[in-house]
C-alpha cells in the first residue's frame, strides 16, 4: 500500500509564497488607480478641500456671519487671508462654510441620480417588455431643457418645501431632488442599459440562469457588479454636474436662502462687486472649478482602474 508523503517544508514554503502572491480585485484596482497621476493629485486636493470645509470653521478663528463694516471690500492680507466682503465678513470663512452646503448638494444629488439611472438602466436591460417604455421616458427627460425645467420647480415648490420642513431643509430637499431628478440620470441609465444587454448573454449569467437562479439574484450579484466601472465614472461625473447645476440656481437667486452662503451665492454676491475688489468674485468660481476638476479626473483615473483588460496588462 502506498502512502501519499508530506510535503516538504521547501514545497510548502512555494505554496504560501504563491498564495501570497494572489491579488484581489480592489489591490488591482488600487494599483491601477495609482498609475495616473491626475487622479492621485486631484485625490488629494479634494481631500484637502473636504476636510478643510469640514474642520475649518472650527478652526478659522473668524465668524463667517459676523459684520465688520469698517473693514468692509478688503483685499487679501495676513488679518484676512482672501480679504471681506462688502459688509465686513471673511471671505475665507464664507468659502468653508458655504463649501459643506455645494459638497453636500453634489454628493447627495449624485446618490439620487445614481440610484436612478442604475435602477432605470438595469430593469431596461434585464427586461426586454420594459426597454421600450424605459428609454422612452429617458429620451424624454432627455429632451427637456433643463435650466428652464429646474427654476419652473424651483419656484412652484420652493415655498411648500420650506413651509413644511423649514428654510434649510426644505430647500435641501428640494434642489437635491430636482438635480438629481433632472439633470444626471438619464446617460447613466443608458450606458447601464447597454452594459446590461451585453452582460446578460454572457457565459456565466446563462450558466446561473440554466441552474435555476432567480431573477433577483441574477441582477443582485452577476449584473450589477459587472456594471461597477460605468456607474462609478457616472458617479464622479454627476457629482460635478450636481455642483455646477447648483452653483447656476444659487447665481440666479434661485437657490439657498441669502444666509446660507454656498460657492455659488458667493460667487453671484461678488460679481456686483468687480471693479471693487474682483477677489470676491475669484476665489468662490476658483473654488467650483477646482473641485469640478478633481472630480473629474477622479473618474477618469477609476474608469481606467476599473477596466479589466487596463488591469490585466499590469
Amino acid at each position: 500500500m502506498t502512502t501519499v508523503a508530506d510535503p516538504k517544508p521547501a514545497d510548502q514554503a512555494e505554496v504560501v509564497a504563491e498564495l501570497g502572491d494572489h491579488r484581489s480585485l480592489w489591490s488591482d484596482v488600487w494599483r491601477q488607480f495609482r498609475r495616473h497621476k491626475g487622479a492621485i493629485l486631484s485625490f488629494g486636493i479634494l481631500a484637502v478641500i473636504i476636510l478643510a470645509t469640514l474642520i475649518g470653521p472650527f478652526v478659522y478663528p473668524y465668524d463667517p456671519y459676523a459684520l465688520d463694516i469698517p473693514n468692509a471690500n478688503q483685499s487679501a492680507s495676513w488679518a484676512h487671508v482672501m480679504g471681506t466682503d462688502n459688509i465686513g465678513r471673511d471671505v475665507l470663512a464664507r468659502l468653508l462654510i458655504g463649501g459643506r452646503i455645494s459638497l453636500a448638494v453634489g454628493f447627495a444629488a449624485m446618490i439620487v441620480g445614481l440610484f436612478i439611472g442604475t435602477a432605470v438602466g438595469v430593469l431596461a436591460g434585464f427586461f426586454k417588455r420594459l426597454d421600450g417604455p424605459l428609454m422612452r421616458l429617458t429620451d424624454l427627460f432627455l429632451s427637456l431643457p433643463q435650466l428652464p425645467l429646474l427654476l419652473v420647480i424651483v419656484v412652484l415648490f420652493r415655498q411648500p418645501l420650506k413651509d413644511a420642513l423649514g428654510p434649510s431643509l426644505g430647500v435641501f430637499v428640494l434642489i437635491v431632488s430636482v438635480i438629481g431628478i433632472t439633470a444626471s440620470w438619464m446617460n447613466t441609465a443608458r450606458i447601464v442599459r447597454g452594459d446590461v444587454l451585453a452582460i446578460k448573454e454572457e457565459e456565466f449569467v446563462l450558466a446561473a440562469r440554466s441552474i435555476g437562479t432567480g431573477r433577483r439574484n441574477l441582477i443582485m450579484r452577476h449584473i450589477l457588479p459587472n456594471v461597477l466601472s460605468p456607474v462609478t465614472v457616472a458617479a464622479s461625473l454627476g457629482t460635478a454636474t450636481a455642483i455646477i447645476t447648483e452653483s447656476a440656481l444659487s447665481f440666479l437667486g434661485l437657490g439657498f436662502p441669502a444666509d446660507f452662503p454656498t460657492w455659488g451665492k458667493l460667487l453671484a454676491d461678488g460679481v456686483d462687486y468687480l471693479q471693487i475688489n474682483p477677489w470676491r468674485a475669484i476665489w468662490p468660481g476658483a473654488m467650483i472649478s477646482i473641485t469640478v476638476l478633481c472630480i473629474n479626473f477622479i473618474g477618469d483615473g477609476l474608469r481606467d482602474a476599473l477596466d479589466p483588460k487596463l488591469r490585466s496588462k499590469g
